[in-house]
């Protein structure tokens, strides 16, 4: 006999729901034993680890105190240099005008607090050479081979002494040795580093492309401003450049240069932090000091880029106020109130489960344990691919996702109990009550999503953590209804004890008050019953189904006895 076809569903879903299980623990042993960047613990955020804290005092060359835009800028630039550390849930603001306050959790390394400290750097460099960010090749062979380390014995110096900073001598051996196996991804890269009058060997902001670049003819203190708009004669969007009086006698020369030449020695790069922002071609002199920026930008793309070489010209430095450790701000104790207060909220959701729906309790409680497995190891993952960190605020999302998630069971259940109150056998009244409560659980747990969502993107950080967590577990929570919850269901109704409706089952017909008794027997009737025995699980049996019956099954009781008795009177 053919197994039916639920069942084959059911077993399926569970089958890919180990699948998934397995790899996502899969993933997290290759970041803990081949690349040792994650851990089988989450990773904690400030509020909960301590970390680092760097306070970082502003100073122009004038003494003048900052604007509020030059800060938020720079607070924005030293945000994507520790985001580039690989540092997660870092807290940067500004205070007191002029000083920057980063937080770090965990301890800071050295090349992180470097990273911070230094001033954000806007150079101004010739294009020698530029080509795709490749570190390997296809050899005669047909099989791609990695580029090799520069020879040292290939000539490190210019054969001839460079005239500008466009001269192709500026190019040795071993410099294009060192471009051909630059790796844009390398750690070890360090461009905003390296000395302004030698050429630099760098990418863009995608590490797609890679250049060389020659030595620095300008810097971003010449830029006195940077604006975006639309060109009227073609509606692109272009990036518009003010250059002071000095940048703009150096930039017409450098156009002047430039002009005519060959791709790509007629391109000029501006660089931010050693990476190239932008590489425009030279299209003609330039001597008003007033270049202009025109490509595929959109509104957005040209405000970044114009708020970057503004802002990011910064003629500022920084000068470290303190650097030093600090405690968590909540610490171990407030956690473990945490842990526990979820602890409390899982223990009573079993307990009420166990009560109200007896041996379907268990269903509830596997699930949550099924869902708890999977958001711990989805947290070491997202530790470890996306630097996230488990603040309090995070840990009060998983709580309360605990709630929600015993609402989806109480609506599904509650659906097949009043399916089997209509009368159904228990596997149809499973089916048809997942096709019921699955719509109801879709539309809540979409809503949950979006809140979530939208509160992650308008919040404050403190409570992005929040947000993240809820919309992960509302995810997992659908995840597990469908590859868990309703198969096991499925396969538990088919079984002797919840197939026959046992009274600590939990789907009980008689319990329940079905009222259509004709349209199914859930059970054949004990023969050797006693009477008293019987005439007790009735009473029992019909008030359960008094406190259960609906306003519109009383009604139809009541019209029923009313008209039988108008019949009887007519006799």
């Amino acid at each position: 006999m053919a197994t039916p076809t639920p069942v084959r569903h059911a077993w399926r879903a569970l089958t890919g729901l180990l699948i998934v299980t397995a790899v996502l623990f899969g993933i997290n042993a290759l970041g803990v034993h081949v690349f040792q960047k994650s851990s089988w613990t989450p990773e904690l955020a400030l509020d909960l680890q301590g970390g680092t804290q760097i306070i970082l005092a502003a100073q122009t060359p004038d003494g003048s105190t900052p604007s509020t835009e030059q800060m938020e800028q720079a607070a924005s630039i030293i945000r994507q240099r520790v985001d580039a550390s690989g540092v997660g849930e870092a807290d940067i603001t500004t205070q007191a005008g002029n000083q920057i306050v980063v937080q770090i959790p965990g301890q800071a390394d050295e090349e992180t607090r470097n990273r911070i400290e230094a001033s954000a750097q806007l150079q101004l460099r010739a294009v020698l050479y530029t080509g795709a960010a490749a570190t390997s090749y296809v050899g005669e062979d047909g099989n791609e081979t990695p580029y090799p380390s520069p020879d040292p014995t290939l000539a490190a110096t210019p054969t001839a002494v460079p005239t500008n900073g466009s001269d192709p001598s500026w190019v040795t051996d071993r410099l294009f040795a060192e471009f051909l196996a630059y790796d844009c991804a390398a750690e070890t890269n360090d461009p905003a580093n390296e000395p302004a009058d030698q050429p630099l060997i760098t990418c863009g902001p995608t590490g797609t492309d890679k250049y060389i670049l020659g030595p620095v003819e300008l810097d971003g203190s010449s830029i006195s401003n940077a604006t975006f708009g639309v060109v009227q004669q073609n509606g692109q969007w272009a990036v518009n450049l003010v250059f002071d009086g000095e940048g703009t006698e150096i930039f017409g020369q450098i156009s002047q240069r430039l002009y005519g030449l060959d791709s790509p020695q007629n391109q000029f790069a501006f660089v931010l932090d050693g990476i190239v922002l932008s590489a425009p071609s030279m299209n003609g002199v330039i001597l008003d000091g007033k270049p202009q920026i025109t490509g595929s930008f959109t509104q957005e793309s040209s405000k970044t880029l114009a708020d970057q070489l503004k802002y990011g010209a910064l003629p500022l430095s920084f000068e470290v106020q303190s650097s030093n450790s600090i405690s968590a701000t909540l610490g171990s104790q407030q956690l473990q109130i945490g842990l526990i207060a979820g602890l409390i909220g899982l223990a009573l959701v079993a307990i009420y489960s166990l009560i109200v729906y007896r041996a379907l309790g268990f269903v509830i409680i596997a699930s949550l344990a099924v869902m708890g497995v999977l958001t711990y190891i989805a947290l070491c993952i997202l530790a470890w691919r996306m630097g996230f960190r488990l603040s309090l605020a995070g840990v009060a999302g998983l709580i309360v996702t605990i709630g929600f998630t015993a609402d989806s069971f109480i609506v599904y259940f509650e659906r097949i109990r009043d399916e089997l109150r209509d009368g159904k056998s228990i596997t149809g009244a499973v089916e048809d009550g997942w096709g019921r409560a699955k719509r109801t659980i879709y539309i809540s747990k979409s809503i949950n999503v979006l809140a979530a969502v939208v509160l992650y993107i308008l919040a404050d950080a403190t409570v992005k953590g929040f947000a993240f967590t809820l919309g992960l577990t509302t995810v997992i929570d659908i995840a597990i209804f469908i590859l868990f919850t309703h198969p096991v269901m499925q396969l538990l109704a088919r079984t002797r004890f919840f197939g026959s409706g046992h009274p600590l089952s939990g789907l009980d017909p008689e319990a329940l008050g079905a009222v259509y008794r004709g349209r199914a027997q859930f059970r054949a009737p004990a023969a050797a019953a006693s009477a008293k025995g019987a005439a007790r699980r009735t009473g029992r049996s019909r008030g359960e189904a008094e406190r259960r019956q609906t306003i519109a099954e009383r009604k139809q009781a009541e019209l029923g006895t009313s008209s039988r008795g108008t019949t009887e009177g007519d006799r």
